[in-house]
């Protein structure tokens, strides 16, 4: 059994007890030898961190644990650090989510321009925990989760030097709603960027499944926090010929993502608000030893299960297949070798290694929608990494959901200003 030291960034989370119940789930191959909880907000690094102890204590896990607001005491000793953190909070999201409305623009906190200012914020403080990984213990492993996960896993990933994979729960949920419909024998081909992805292949002996998927009586998972406004048939299976994930219906039904956001009393943010404050007093209570099931109404389902896994094949060099955020390396041929894309690889001990992908697995489609939505990354990590506003706007500007200059322009003026304590590379020049 593998022991291991865990560090937590972000353990004010209200998604911190499902980690912990992955690791208890895991207790037969992981050894939790320390875990250190660290976050900066002293009310929810409490409340969240004592219920993750008590769950500890009650499955009869001895550990050494910390809580803490010191990022160099917490990482100290550390071979995996896991990434949760959301800079500025629910009310910075309230402001991705409602001021992109003014402008008739989709606002959402991991695409989009909301999205985009979400990478804006968070990058410079993954900058500061990477540099103090480096000093600290450059071999540990950063499991990203943070979001948009495949954004700043390309920051980390073109501009450190930590070893980082980048991890979403939406590849798992996918996964598992086709084997559920076709058998676990299924080749399942899976590929795109994160948040933007398809299942574009589903082998059984040999045979093309994929259509099956799109006739009626199956249905498929879509994310807590996306309103369910469907797919297009003909779109998804004749146009782009693949499974897509939750998130392609805000390119998929833009207009209709942007009416229902309008017509919307209450912000996905302000939702979450009122979750987090419920699930914030159950954990209070001194006698709740689990994670409760309010907690799945966040939108986070399986994400215990994607992380806690990832780290075992790690830990314990399974040579087993994740779909996790990577970078390209060759394996799609139109993709830049450095570009970091979600994809299966087998994973062990040393990381990561891209699954080949069948040429004729992928459409010009997905092929067309993937470099420009990676390009608009790229620009967005170079925006946050030197405030510089061309940067910024080439990415509005490629970005399929935004476009129009004049709106793009005037959105990217309020948001910029409203977010401005958290944009020290656009301000402190």
């Amino acid at each position: 059994m593998k022991e291991i030291n865990v560090t937590v960034i972000g353990s004010g989370s209200t998604y911190c007890p499902e980690l912990i119940d992955g690791f208890l789930k895991a207790r037969d191959s992981l050894k939790i030898k320390r875990i250190a909880f660290m976050d900066i907000d002293e009310r929810k690094r409490t409340i969240v961190g004592n219920l993750c102890l008590r769950m500890l204590k009650n499955a009869g896990i001895e550990c050494e644990t910390l809580l803490t607001d010191n990022l160099d005491l917490a990482l100290k000793g550390a071979d995996f650090v896991v990434t949760q953190i959301r800079v500025g909070k629910l009310p910075a999201r309230h402001l991705d989510e409602t001021i992109p409305l003014k402008y008739d623009l989709i606002g959402q906190e991991t695409t989009g321009i909301g999205g985009f200012f979400k990478a804006l914020r968070t990058i410079p403080v993954m900058a500061n925990i990477t540099s103090r990984m480096e000093a600290i213990c450059p071999d540990a492993w950063l499991i990203n989760f943070t979001n948009p996960s495949g954004i700043i896993t390309e920051y980390v990933l073109n501009h450190t030097k930590i070893k980082c994979i980048g991890l979403c729960n939406v590849p798992i949920n996918m996964l598992d709603d086709v084997k559920a419909a076709v058998g676990d024998k299924a080749d399942i081909t899976y590929l795109g960027l994160n948040h933007l992805s398809w299942i574009s292949s589903v082998l059984v002996d040999g045979e093309e499944m994929l259509p099956k998927l799109f006739e009626p009586g199956f249905a498929p998972t879509v994310m807590k926090n996306i309103h369910d406004d469907g797919f297009d048939v003909d779109c998804c299976l004749h146009s782009a010929h693949g499974f897509p994930s939750s998130y392609l219906q805000y390119y998929y039904s833009r207009d209709k993502k942007l009416e229902h956001l309008k017509e919307s009393e209450q912000s996905r943010a302000q939702v979450c608000m009122e979750i987090e404050e419920d699930l914030l007093k159950m954990y209070a209570d001194e006698q709740l030893v689990e994670k409760p099931a309010l907690l799945d109404l966040r939108g986070g389902h399986k994400y215990s299960l994607a992380a806690v896994s990832l780290i075992d094949s790690i830990a314990n060099d399974k040579q087993d297949v994740h779909v996790v955020n990577i970078k390209n390396a060759g394996t799609l041929d139109f993709m830049a070798d450095d570009d970091i894309v979600e994809i299966a690889a087998v994973v062990g001990k040393d990381g990561a290694k891209p699954v080949a992908v069948r040429k004729d697995a992928y459409t010009r489609h997905m092929v067309g929608l993937m470099r420009i939505v990676k390009d608009y990354e790229k620009y967005t990590v170079e925006a946050a990494v030197t405030g510089s506003d061309d940067a910024a706007l080439n990415a509005l500007m490629l970005h399929p959901l935004i476009g129009d200059y004049a709106r793009a322009r005037a959105c990217y003026e309020e948001m910029k200003e409203a977010h401005k304590q958290y944009l020290p590379e656009f301000y402190n020049k």
